[in-house]
């Protein structure tokens, strides 16, 4: 008997074995590069983002502060990940000791969680900015953004650093080959000798509860954004208003619809939907808003693009006279 599930009586593997996208091994170079053009992506335009807002003092309205950490999240989400995934694409370099596993299951999670709080917040701030916009800059001061701030962090931290240890803390005494391209708790969990279906439940409550009631303020927020933009007499100044939405409906759609899909299809989808498919849904969720966020926002947000041509041409040009000097 192993008795509880959470009492480990079986020695932890040293290492974990990451098997990719399960049956595309002939496509995993094609995948490296994809991944690589795509992290790199998301590299550069996150921290070009972050650049222009923290060094452009016109730029530190909240919406450009939650902004900020948004784009700092997703490169942290991205490089959880993206490395090690890229090295089991290219060279084949699939082991990943046991701490590591559970660290990288860690930074996924919690950054998805904080991920999901800025989106809430975010909405908050249109909502404030369409809806009460007199008393715009009395309700979201600067301790007002910080409290935020921290209270997603601290509800992130709190609803999954339970997941972590649950699932670290399994007994592991048979396989350590993981059917997944990283530490993707459910697919860990399934290798433990014990029941992992606590940690699973956990996981599906916990997501569905804080994506449920994000999306549901989200939601408020826009039908009383919409009511107020509706009653605006100017058309010129509703599609201003929709216009400064336009952007963040963008990424929210990009951020939940695949994110939810993912657990669901995890959680409901074994042996209906191809876990290839899963796998694949898994990994493009966690790459692909990272790197077309700062896309979305350049293209919809005047004040950043313009901003971000203005250091670019500002830095070619620095640079152009440093070498001609």
């Amino acid at each position: 008997m192993l008795g509880s599930p959470y009492n480990r009586t079986a020695e932890a593997p040293a290492t974990f074995i990451l098997v990719g996208i399960p049956g595309w091994q002939s496509s995993h170079l094609w995948l490296a590069l994809s991944l690589s053009t795509m992290y790199i992506t998301a590299l550069l335009g996150n921290t070009l983002i972050v650049t222009v807002i923290w060094v452009d003092s016109t730029l530190q309205e909240p919406m450009y502060c939650f902004l900020c950490v948004l784009a700092a999240v997703d490169m942290v989400m991205a490089s959880s990940v993206v490395p090690k995934m890229v090295s089991i694409f290219s060279s084949g370099d699939n082991a990943i000791s046991f701490n590591a596993c559970f660290t990288q299951m860690y930074f996924v999670h919690a950054a998805t969680a904080v991920e999901t709080g800025l989106l809430l917040a975010m909405a908050f701030d249109r909502y404030v900015a369409i809806c009460k916009p007199l008393h715009y800059k009395r309700i979201l001061t600067p301790q007002v953004i910080l409290g935020m701030s921290v209270t997603i962090i601290i509800r992130a931290i709190m609803s999954m650093t339970p997941l972590s240890w649950m699932v670290s803390h399994l007994p592991f005494c048979g396989s350590n080959v993981v059917l997944h391209s990283y530490c993707e708790h459910m697919a860990v969990a399934k290798l433990a000798c014990a029941d992992p279906r606590p940690s699973s439940l956990y996981s599906l409550i916990v997501s569905s509860i804080i994506v449920g009631s994000d999306v549901a303020f989200i939601a408020a927020s826009y039908i009383l954004i919409l009511q107020t933009v509706f009653s605006l007499s100017s058309k010129n100044a509703q599609l201003k208003a929709l216009g400064t939405c336009g952007s963040h409906v963008g990424v929210m759609a990009l951020y939940y619809l695949p994110g939810m899909a993912s657990i669901y299809v995890a959680w409901l989808g074994e042996g209906i939907v191809p876990l290839c498919t899963q796998v694949l849904l898994a990994d493009f969720y966690l790459i692909i808003p990272p790197s077309l966020n700062p896309i979305i926002y350049g293209l919809r947000m005047k004040q950043i693009r313009k901003r971000t041509w203005g250091l670019l041409i500002h830095c070619l040009f620095n640079h152009s006279n440093l070498g001609s000097g």
